[in-house]
C-alpha cells in the first residue's frame, strides 16, 4: 500500500474548515482507503456504504440516524442517495455542531448538481486521482506510465494481471457505473467512442469528425465527451483565449487522464509494445502533463496554439509566475521556433521542456530541460 500524504492533509484541513467535505474521483482510486485512514484521527467514526443493503437499512430514517452521530460520518457512493443532500444541509447548520461529514462519490453529474444546489457554502471538494510519481517514486516511472495510476492496476503482480484488471474496470464502468449515474448510453457504442478518443489522444477536439465516424450528431458526441470528463476519464484542456491579435485555436485538446486505460484501449499491454506504437509520443505527453498538474495543482491550465502553427503544450500560472511546459519524448530535446513564439506571446517567466530520464539543463535564461524523474528539483526550482 502507498501512503498518500498530500490528500490526507487536504482532507484533514478541509474538514477542519468545513462541516462537509466531498472526496470525488473515479472508482477504485482509493477513496474508501483514505477515508478509513482519516477516521483514525476522530474519537468516533461511522461508515455507511450506500451500495450495502445493510447500511441502506440503517438509513431508513436518515435524518434521525445521522443526527444522533458525532465525530466523523462517512457516506460512500453518495451519488446513489441524492435525497441525503437536503438532510446534510440541515445537519451541517446545527449550532455548535462538531460532527463532520465526509462524502465519497465517483463524480457523477447528479452528485455535482445536488451538492452545489443544496450545500452551497457548507461543502468543500477534494478531487482524488490515481497514483503519481511523487507518491510512487521516480524508479516506478516506466511501470506507472504503462499501467496507469489506478492502485490495483499499478500494484498488480505482473503486466498480464494489470491488463486483466483494466479490462474489468472498463466493462464495469460502461455496463454498471454509467447507468447508475443516470446515463442511458449503449455500452458497446460508448466503448467504441472511448477507443476512438484514445486514438486521438492529445489532439484538438473535432466533434464533426467523430460524429461522422459513428453516424451520430455533433451534439451527441459532445455530450458523451462531457460525461467522460465529469467521471474523470477524460481531460479537456482548454485553449488560451486572450486576444493577442492572432488567430487562435479555440477547441480543447482531449486526453485520456489515465495512461493505463489509454494503453488498454489501444491494445498495448507491455512496454515493448508501447515503444513501437505510433502514439508513444502523444501517450508521453498526456502522462507527463498529468504529473505536472498533480505536482503544481494550479487552479486553471491551458494549452496555446495559433492557426499559423505556434504551439505550447501547457500554460499555467503558479505563485504569480507565468509558466510554460513542452513535453518531448526525447532524451536531448532542443528549443524550437514555436517555443520562442510562445515565450513572447504569453509573456512567460520560464518555459520547461519535460522529457524522460533525469536530465537537468538550462538552455538559456528562460528555457530549461528537466527529466520527469526530477520532480522534486522541478518543484523547488518553480517554487
Amino acid at each position: 500500500m502507498i501512503f498518500r500524504p498530500w490528500y490526507f492533509e487536504q482532507l484533514r484541513q478541509t474538514l477542519r474548515r468545513s462541516p462537509i467535505c466531498a472526496l470525488l474521483g473515479p472508482r477504485q482510486t482509493g477513496k474508501s482507503t483514505l477515508a478509513r485512514e482519516l477516521a483514525r484521527l476522530f474519537p468516533q467514526s461511522h461508515l455507511f456504504d450506500l451500495e450495502s443493503p445493510t447500511d441502506l437499512l440503517r438509513l431508513t430514517n436518515p435524518e434521525f440516524t445521522l443526527s444522533r452521530l458525532s465525530g466523523l460520518v462517512i457516506l460512500d457512493e453518495i451519488q446513489l442517495r441524492p435525497d441525503l443532500f437536503p438532510i446534510l444541509r440541515v445537519l451541517a447548520d446545527r449550532p455548535d455542531t462538531e460532527t463532520r461529514f465526509l462524502i465519497l462519490g465517483s463524480a457523477a453529474p447528479q452528485l455535482i448538481r445536488h451538492s452545489s444546489e443544496s450545500l452551497a457554502g457548507r461543502i468543500q471538494f477534494v478531487d482524488l486521482h490515481g497514483f503519481n510519481l511523487s507518491e510512487t517514486g521516480p524508479a516506478a516511472l516506466e511501470s506507472l506510465w504503462l499501467r496507469g495510476g489506478f492502485p490495483r492496476s499499478f500494484l498488480a503482480d505482473n503486466d498480464a494481471d494489470s491488463t486483466a484488471w483494466r479490462e474489468s474496470f472498463v466493462r464495469t464502468f460502461l455496463e454498471r457505473d454509467l447507468p447508475q449515474f443516470g446515463l442511458r448510453i449503449n455500452a458497446s457504442a460508448m466503448r467504441r467512442f472511448w477507443t476512438m478518443l484514445a486514438h486521438r489522444h492529445g489532439q484538438i477536439w473535432n466533434a464533426s469528425e467523430l460524429a461522422r465516424s459513428m453516424a451520430l450528431s455533433d451534439k451527441t458526441v459532445r455530450n458523451w465527451l462531457d460525461e467522460l470528463s465529469l467521471t474523470f476519464m477524460v481531460r479537456q484542456l482548454p485553449p488560451w483565449f486572450q486576444n493577442l491579435g492572432k488567430r487562435l485555436v479555440k477547441s480543447p485538446k482531449v486526453y485520456l487522464r489515465d495512461s493505463g486505460l489509454l494503453h488498454h484501449l489501444l491494445g498495448l499491454s507491455t512496454h515493448h509494445q508501447l515503444q513501437g506504437h505510433p502514439t508513444v509520443g502523444a501517450s508521453w505527453e498526456g502522462f507527463a502533463l498529468e504529473q505536472i498538474l498533480q505536482l503544481l495543482r494550479p487552479a486553471d491550465a491551458w494549452f496555446y496554439a495559433t492557426q499559423s502553427g505556434a504551439e505550447l503544450d501547457l500554460f499555467l500560472q503558479h505563485n504569480g509566475r507565468r509558466l510554460g511546459f513542452e513535453f518531448k519524448y526525447s532524451e536531448s530535446p532542443r528549443t524550437t521556433r514555436s517555443m520562442r513564439i510562445a515565450l513572447t506571446d504569453l509573456q512567460l517567466d520560464h518555459l520547461w521542456i519535460i522529457c524522460p530520464g533525469s536530465v537537468r539543463a538550462q538552455l538559456d535564461d528562460q528555457i530549461s530541460v528537466c527529466g520527469l524523474t526530477n520532480l522534486e528539483y522541478l518543484r523547488q526550482a518553480i517554487d
